[in-house]
């Protein structure tokens, strides 16, 4: 994995959960905004799982728990998609506590990927 696209992704997670904090604290449902972070957010979980996924299954990386990576792996780049479908399915001051949520969620699930590389351990 690279190191710089982790802490890009940690801090670009980290900025979207507290955004959807903050408009929930002032009562405003999901607007564009929230889909624009959520969007960017998504870009940089797709091109690390690619990036990933690539070193360990043609790259020839070999990884302890190649299996559990490859979850967290999956699970990284599905959770925000659907955080936010879940936020604007039905508008109110809340949405932006599901993506907050999601956001907090898949954060979790990047620093985790990021302590099971350990290549050739």
């Amino acid at each position: 994995m690279i190191g710089a696209l982790v802490l890009v992704s940690t801090v670009v997670l980290a900025a979207v959960a507290v955004f959807g904090l903050v408009t929930t604290a002032l009562n405003r449902p999901p607007d564009r905004w929230h889909r624009i972070g959520v969007g960017a957010a998504e870009v940089l979980l797709v091109v690390q799982a690619l990036i990933a996924t690539y070193q360990v299954l043609l790259g020839g990386v070999t990884l302890p728990e190649q299996t559990t990576f490859l979850i967290y792996l999956v699970v990284s780049v599905c959770v925000m998609p659907i955080a936010l479908q879940f936020a604007t399915a039905e508008p109110s001051r809340w949405g932006g506590t599901v993506i907050a949520a999601g956001a907090i969620g898949t954060l979790v699930a990047v620093l985790r990927l990021q302590g099971l590389w350990v290549p050739g351990a």
